[in-house]
């Protein structure tokens, strides 16, 4: 796995951004140049902890937007299978980010389980000059949590040396 002060790889990936017979669009790593972006990678489509996730991502879309930063979900399936869960879960009809079918990104990231040849439970925060400022990684049966993910970006994005749970707005190290 790639790790903090790496850069994220370059790619370019077919992505679903919505229902539509035409919501298909090509991203790439100078798709949201200049900007933070978070990177929310999933094991499986059509499984039962992976839509909780997007869902808590999707309510907070407004908060990482308003940080400057961009969201995008993707797996090993394809943006065929994302748009097909898309439509079959009400919970994921109107995601407000891309959902990428990051099969060879997920390789060079270093995050395919070895077993199971599938995404593990990954988030990468990106800084705007594309290094890799955080990342995690959890097992399949335990959800991430977005408060945290929001929390070290802000931590990140202060400049400031941030002592532990701490939270925007509360004082930081001094040294």
């Amino acid at each position: 796995m790639l790790a903090v002060g790496d850069p994220f790889p370059h790619f370019e990936v077919p992505a679903c951004v919505n229902n539509e017979k035409t919501g298909f669009v090509k991203i790439n790593d100078k798709t949201y140049e200049g900007k933070w972006v978070v990177y929310v990678f999933y094991p499986k489509d059509f499984t039962f902890i992976c839509p909780t996730e997007l869902v808590e991502f999707a309510k907070k879309h407004k908060e990482f937007a308003d940080r400057g930063a961009a969201l995008i979900a993707g797996s090993t399936d394809n943006e065929f299978s994302h748009q097909a869960w898309r439509k079959a879960h009400p919970d994921l009809r109107d995601l407000p980010f891309p959902m990428i079918a990051a099969q060879r990104l997920a390789f060079d990231l270093g995050i395919v389980h070895p077993e199971d040849n599938v995404c593990m439970r990954a988030t990468f925060i990106v800084d705007p000059h594309g290094v890799i400022q955080w990342l995690t990684a959890y097992p399949f049966s335990v959800g991430r949590s977005v408060p945290e993910t929001l929390r070290v970006l802000d931590a990140l994005q202060s400049g400031e040396h941030c002592p532990c749970n701490w939270i925007k707005g509360k004082p930081t190290i001094k040294q």
